[in-house]
This record gives structure tokens, C-alpha cells and sequence, in this order.
């Protein structure tokens, strides 16, 4: 029997003065102890439809249609029944489990206050229950764990803690948007396992947000695919996998990173290379701050790059992966050898370095967290110009507009602004913020993770084809191994600061010597151990 039911429900959101319609006459169906998933691109309507359920869209929108839970009537209910389903008998876990959690309080008081407010439970009853919730999902020393704050936990740990407040009330539905979109492939694996677990002991629906299709087909009993708010295939996964109808799902399942960089000239200088780089971060204490111990971000560091190459560094969170990147560009103090373009970087002088940084770029992961929105496209794109000087001497707005055609950007959007333009496009525009220095080096750090799988494609074979042509220097850092595959010549695998495996991209995913790079295969791309 369905315990929800959503029946051909239109969501529109008033915008100066008109309706603008995000969701079209859906109709899907969950039953207990069955995955149903939601996928589609950005923008398709997919978190709008899960919302909807237990009205959470907010003033603006007008819903129309019937969602029923259990036989009861969400659309249009009053806010007291409203209030008992949610969090309650349909419960949520975010994306971003950093944005859902409260800094401020402990989590303890986080999920004492969901406990209290639908069961009743407080004191040493709230305790031994959330100690119990914290254990279930695989919190390690769960009652030392109490009194710790989100910023204390891992990506990992933070979204555990937030599937225990989903799971503290024992519902009917989960809801999970996305909730493995920014973990490593490891802790992805483990989530996954961990979700399959609880829905077959607690009989519980589980509906699945996500636009990662490899996830689809390790999870989710049935499938719905979203694309401009309608649902235009629906089916068992299997059914829809091995024979999709739809020329869009057919896209979708084609999207996946493919082919192998173009092979590095023999003759290729070599960009960067560090000799035994070390970084440790002191541990202080007491008064005086004394210095106790070091954590250890990175041991003995050794790798080389050359121009037109790409070195993968891969590993879970925390093997400093990305704290090995700062170290190379100076953005944080090391220890060791580091040599960029034949010239020992420990030796330049603060104007120096100054001097070098238009030859060493990076590109973040979240593109919108990383551009001004209050800047135009122009604006973000010339900026180095205005620190590092403009050698051609060519006016600026000709300079940006040559960039944005480059990377598939019309110049003729040069005058807008980030929140006026999609993830991938925005993707771009720091692209170009990188490119038009001309740089040597570009770091890119999980550039491709917040991205849409058909905008991913679009993105690799945008840096494959700039590698080419101006001869870049690539450190590409990620946790998905299929897009690493993609870019990568070489590839470093971090654990702990310890580069554990060094190698040809070929040698890393074809023969794995160590267990841990064997792991993250098998957890990546389902290949045997």
C-alpha cells in the first residue's frame, strides 16, 4: 500500500506579478520499505516536488493538485496537522549538512529538541535515546559525542548526526535531497549502505533526491526522471537503465566524463615539483600555548608535474589533498622543497611571489560561493588584469570577451551578474578568472562536484581542450574517480598526509597495489576488490 501519493501537482512561484510554473502535473507513488528517486537536472523541479509534500515552499507558491500521506491530505491542511507530519511522519535530510545543523548548539540540544517536541522525551530518556540513534547510524564513542558542535565532525559524521534526527521519530518517509552530492566516494558508499539498512529494519518509504545516476542504481527500487518539471519516464530502475525510452533519459545515462587526455609531449618542461614537502599545523595548549603535538596535513610529499600534464590527487576528506595544493602555491607555510618553472619557490621574496601568482591559478568547487555577487561577469573575470597588469595592452572588455569564447561563454552576458547565470556557466566564468592570466599552473579543486553529470562532461572537455592549447599545468583534486579517469595522466592517492600510491592514471585504476586505492575503486565505480 502507497503511504504517499502525489497526484498531478503544479507548483508555480509568484514573480512581479505573474506566476512562473516550476512543476507540472507530477504523479508518483511510495510505498513502505520501497526507494523511489527523483533525478533530473538542476532547475527540473525536483527538490520543489519533495517540498511540496509537506508544504515547506513558503508564501510565494501556489500548489495545486493532491499529495496524500497515509490517506490524509497534505495540500491545504491545516498547520497543526502539518506541524505532527513533519519531521515527524516525513522527515528530510539536506544536501548540506552544515547548513541544516545549528553552530551554536550542541547535538545533544539539536536532537533533544525533536524528541521533546513530538515524543515527549526529555532529560536521561532524550540521553539514552539519542545515544542510541548515534550508535545506529555508526557514530563511534556515540555519548562522548554529545556535547560536540557540527564543526567538530566530518562531512561524514555531519550528515550520520543529520540522518539520526531524520530517523529519531520513526517515520514513515525519509526524504533525502542530494544527501551525498559533497562526500567521498567511501563515506558515499557508507551513507548509501546505511540508508538501504534502515529502510529494510524500519519498512520505512524512502524517496531520493539526487542528479547522480550511479547513485540511482545503487539505492532506488523505481525511478522518475525530471526535466523541466514534468516527470518524462517513470519505472523500475533496471527497466528504465537497461532500455530508456525518453531521448532525455537516454542523455542523462550517456552524461557520464569519458575518453583520456591528450598524451604529454616528451619534450614537456616541467611546471612544478616538491621534494619531501611537509606541512604540520602545532597543537597549543595551557596559557602560554605551548606546543603539544602536530597534526600532521602532509608527510614527505614528493610529485612533479609538466606542462600539458594533470596529477589527480585523490583520497577521502582530511588526507590533505587540498592543503598539499595551498603548500605548492604558497598560500600556506611548508616545509621542503618546492620548484616552480625551474626556480626555488622558498626563495622569492614577498614581491616576487606577487609577481609569480598570475602563472599559478585555482579554480574552487562552489562557484557561487566564490564570485563576488556584487561584481559583473567583466568585472570578476578582469580582475587579475587589474592586479597583475595587462601585458597585451588590448582594451579589457575585448580581452574578457576573447576568454568567455573560449569556455563557451556568450560575451554578450559580460554585463550580469553570478546569481543571473546557471552552476556550470558560472563554473565558466572562474575558468576564465583563471585563463586570462595565462597561467602555467591551474589548480582545480573539485571543480566538477556541485555540477549537474551532463555540465560535468561540458566542463572536462573544456579543460582537456585549454590544456592542449596553451599547454597548462593541471593538479585536479576530487573524490569522484570517473571524472579523475577522465583528466588524469598521473594520479597521487592521499590517506592521512601520506601519499599511499603514485602512479599512471592507467596503473591506478587497471592494478591497484595498495588496499586503501583498491577501496576507493571499489567504492567509486563498483569494481571487485
Amino acid at each position: 500500500m502507497s503511504v504517499l501519493t502525489v497526484t498531478d501537482l503544479k507548483v508555480g512561484f509568484r514573480q512581479d506579478g505573474r506566476i512562473v510554473q516550476a512543476v507540472h502535473g507530477v504523479s508518483f507513488t511510495v510505498d513502505r520499505g520501497e526507494t523511489v528517486a527523483l533525478v533530473g537536472e538542476s532547475g527540473s523541479g525536483k527538490s520543489v516536488t519533495a517540498l511540496s509534500t509537506v508544504s515547506l515552499l513558503g508564501a510565494s507558491a501556489q500548489v495545486e493538485g493532491s499529495v496524500t500521506y497515509d490517506g490524509q491530505e497534505m495540500i491545504g491542511a491545516p498547520d497543526k496537522r502539518l506541524r505532527k507530519v513533519r519531521g515527524n511522519d516525513i522527515s528530510f535530510i539536506f544536501q548540506e549538512p552544515m547548513t541544516s545543523l545549528n553552530p551554536l548548539h550542541t547535538l545533544e540540544k539539536q536532537i533533544t529538541e525533536s524528541l521533546e517536541l513530538h515524543q515527549g522525551l526529555t532529560g536521561a530518556e532524550a540521553r539514552a535515546r539519542i545515544v542510541e540513534l548515534l550508535e545506529r547510524v555508526g557514530i563511534r564513542d556515540a555519548e562522548s559525542r554529545l556535547t560536540a558542535y557540527p564543526h567538530q565532525l566530518s562531512g561524514g559524521q555531519r550528515q550520520r548526526v543529520m540522518i539520526a534526527m531524520a530517523l529519531a521519530n520513526k517515520p514513515d518517509i525519509l526524504i533525502a535531497d542530494e544527501p551525498t552530492t559533497a562526500l567521498d566516494v567511501t563515506i558515499q558508499a557508507q551513507i548509501l549502505e546505511l540508508l538501504a539498512e534502515l529502510k529494510r529494519e524500519e519498512g520505512m518509504g524512502l524517496l531520493f533526491i539526487t542528479h547522480d545516476l550511479n547513485v540511482v542504481s545503487r539505492i532506488a527500487d523505481k525511478v522518475c526522471v525530471m526535466k523541466d518539471g514534468r516527470i518524462v519516464e517513470s519505472g523500475p530502475v533496471r527497466e528504465i537503465f537497461d532500455n530508456p525510452q525518453h531521448p532525455y533519459t537516454q542523455k542523462l545515462l550517456a552524461a557520464r566524463p569519458s575518453g583520456r587526455p591528450e598524451p604529454v609531449r616528451q619534450e614537456a618542461r616541467e611546471v612544478v615539483r616538491t621534494d619531501g614537502l611537509r606541512v604540520w599545523f602545532p597543537i597549543q595548549q595551557g596559557f602560554l600555548r605551548r606546543t603539544v603535538g602536530h597534526v600532521k596535513a602532509v608527510n614527505a610529499a614528493t610529485i612533479n608535474v609538466r606542462a600539458g600534464e594533470t596529477l589527480g590527487i585523490v583520497g577521502e576528506s582530511g588526507s590533505g589533498k587540498t592543503t598539499l595544493a595551498l603548500a605548492i602555491m604558497r598560500l600556506i607555510q611548508s616545509e621542503g622543497g618546492i620548484t616552480f618553472d625551474g626556480e626555488d619557490v622558498h626563495g622569492w621574496s614577498t614581491r616576487a611571489l606577487r609577481r609569480r601568482r598570475r602563472d599559478m591559478q585555482i579554480v574552487f568547487q562552489d562557484p557561487f560561493g566564490s564570485l563576488s555577487p556584487r561584481m559583473t561577469c567583466e568585472q570578476i573575470i578582469a580582475e587579475g588584469l587589474g592586479v597583475h597588469g595587462n601585458p597585451d595592452g588590448r582594451p579589457v572588455r575585448e580581452l574578457v570577451a576573447e576568454v568567455m569564447q573560449e569556455v563557451d561563454l556568450d560575451p554578450v552576458t559580460m554585463d550580469r551578474y553570478p546569481h543571473e547565470f546557471s552552476g556550470g556557466q558560472r563554473q565558466r566564468i572562474a575558468i576564465a578568472r583563471a585563463m586570462i592570466l595565462r597561467p602555467k599552473m591551474v589548480v582545480l579543486d573539485e571543480p566538477t562536484s556541485a555540477l549537474d553529470m551532463t555540465v560535468q562532461v561540458q566542463i572536462v572537455d573544456l579543460l582537456r581542450r585549454l590544456q592542449v592549447k596553451y599547454g597548462l599545468a593541471y593538479l585536479f583534486i576530487s573524490h569522484d574517480l570517473t571524472v579523475v579517469r577522465a583528466m588524469s595522466h598521473r594520479v597521487a592517492v592521499m590517506k592521512q598526509g601520506d601519499i599511499v600510491e603514485y602512479g599512471t592514471a592507467e596503473d591506478l585504476f587497471e592494478r591497484p597495489q595498495t588496499d586503501y586505492a583498491k577501496t576507493l575503486l571499489q567504492a567509486a565505480l563498483d569494481v571487485p576488490a
